[in-house]
């Protein structure tokens, strides 16, 4: 194909993604300078490293074309999908930034490892986290992952939303719902104060 025809925007989104499944690559160069603002602008706002979102972006795009045999337009529309691509990227980022070594239902079965080296440490903390560990065992496992992603990890409720693939209002209610149970658990005469779990922030 000529260089005429990659720089068009007069073909349809879809129209576009179609030709990319088929390896037209004036196609992919069309689409890319069509979404490659919005794509780095999301992965920007997110990972908030102007280099490290360049990094998501072009793997997002090179994601997109790679998929553009599966997209099915009945689950929604080209810019929904190229935007959850590059949100799922960008969150997978920020974890890798923060070295979350497991999965939350996998931290609490290892009894939530206290994050201080110090053995003293470790030992006044030690009936906190088994009383903790214990509060969260009794929650829906959705909740459990929500709180955990919180207040362990870190993650705001926007992040979690993308990371659970649920709606942000879903991600906060979650929290709260998990926050109060667990705060009303250990809170109990000789317990633990319900500061002891503050949670994450609901950005």
């Amino acid at each position: 194909m000529s260089g005429g025809e990659a720089v068009s925007d007069s073909r349809s989104d879809e129209a576009l993604l179609a030709a990319m499944a088929l390896d037209d690559e004036a196609a992919a160069l069309a689409f890319v300078r069509r979404y490659q603002r919005r794509v780095f602008g999301m992965a920007k706002a997110i990972v908030n490293n102007s280099a490290l979102a360049e990094e998501v972006a072009q793997e997002a795009l090179i994601r997109v074309w790679r998929h553009a045999p599966v997209y099915d337009a009945r689950r929604g529309a080209v810019a929904t999908w190229v935007l959850t691509i590059t949100r799922n990227l960008a969150v997978d980022a920020v974890r890798l930034q923060r070295s979350i070594p497991a999965e939350p239902d996998e931290l609490v079965a290892l009894g939530l490892a206290s994050r201080e080296p110090d053995p003293a440490v470790r030992a006044e903390e030690s009936v906190t986290t088994r009383e903790i560990g214990s509060a969260l065992r009794e929650l829906p496992a959705e909740q459990r992952r929500a709180l955990v992603l919180s207040a362990y990890y870190g993650l705001t409720a926007s992040e979690i939303a993308v990371h659970e693939s649920i709606p942000l209002g879903t991600a906060k209610t979650r929290i709260r719902a998990a926050l109060q149970k667990v705060r009303a658990a250990v809170a109990a005469p000789g317990g633990l104060s319900p500061a002891a779990f503050t949670g994450g922030s609901d950005g």
